[in-house]
């Protein structure tokens, strides 16, 4: 199967059916993901809150094709991951997906610029760093262009990483509590560039976060324990035996 062949046209920009993901451990299995069930249609920004140990970070890792699930359907972008080789997973999310961290995770032996170009050079670009300079200049670094990660302060590195993953111009911009490692007036300015990029370029956006203000700014919330949604669209879900209802709130 190639990439082309899984391709149809998508309903939703994600569709998670009956997600489950089951790790194994010397006390028996571990349930991270008990039967998730989710669509978020093209354009909407959707933030994701619980607390540690949810399953929030599995299911994005999911959503990007970098973990792979025990059980069920992972639809995104018309793409169906579940059957893919890493090599087309690789290509779907070059063409699809950009993804923001906590901790930034550029590579500290290239500069602003080359940060930013790897995927767009991974895409063949020969614009490449045209491109990247275009995107530096977006998050306001472009006299920083051929500056270190470690001679730049943790809010200009996330705005490289923001540059960096929305350059390939994704259709799904998947964010990691991007503000956990800044102060919290660098986080703001973060976070505007962060909602201001994603609606200009048209991607949707999907947040993990523990900042009930910032996921307030999202079109939805979705609240997630023990595995399983406990609140969807305002509704709530099943909740499984033995976990209760939480309220989020900043630790």
């Amino acid at each position: 199967m190639t990439v082309s062949d899984s391709i149809q046209q998508p309903d939703s920009i994600v569709e998670l059916t009956n997600l489950h993901v089951t790790l194994e451990s010397d006390a028996g299995p571990v349930n991270i993901l008990r039967g998730i069930d989710l669509r978020i249609g093209a354009g909407e920004t959707v933030s994701v809150v619980g607390p540690s140990g949810a399953g929030k970070s599995t299911m994005m890792m999911i959503v990007a094709g970098l973990e792979r699930p025990s059980e069920g359907s992972v639809r995104v972008a018309g793409h169906e991951l579940t059957g893919m080789n890493e090599d087309q997973l690789a290509l779907f999310r070059r063409d699809n997906v950009g993804i923001v961290f906590q901790a930034f995770h550029l590579v500290p032996t290239m500069t602003a610029l080359e940060n930013v170009a790897i995927p767009l050079e991974f895409a063949g670009r020969r614009d490449a760093f045209d491109q990247a300079r275009d995107e530096l200049n977006a998050v306001g670094l472009g006299h920083r262009l051929s500056h270190y990660p470690s001679q730049l302060s943790g809010g200009e590195q996330q705005r490289v990483a923001l540059a960096r993953a929305l350059a390939p111009k994704p259709k799904l911009l998947l964010a990691d509590e991007p503000t956990g490692n800044l102060d919290g007036a660098t986080g703001e300015q973060i976070v505007e560039l962060m909602f201001e990029l994603s609606n200009r370029r048209a991607a949707t956006l999907l947040l993990i976060t523990h900042d009930m203000t910032l996921a307030g700014r999202c079109s939805r919330n979705i609240r997630v324990a023990d595995g399983v949604l406990l609140d969807v669209d305002g509704g709530q879900a099943d909740t499984p035996q033995g976990a209760e209802p939480l309220e989020c709130a900043t630790p």
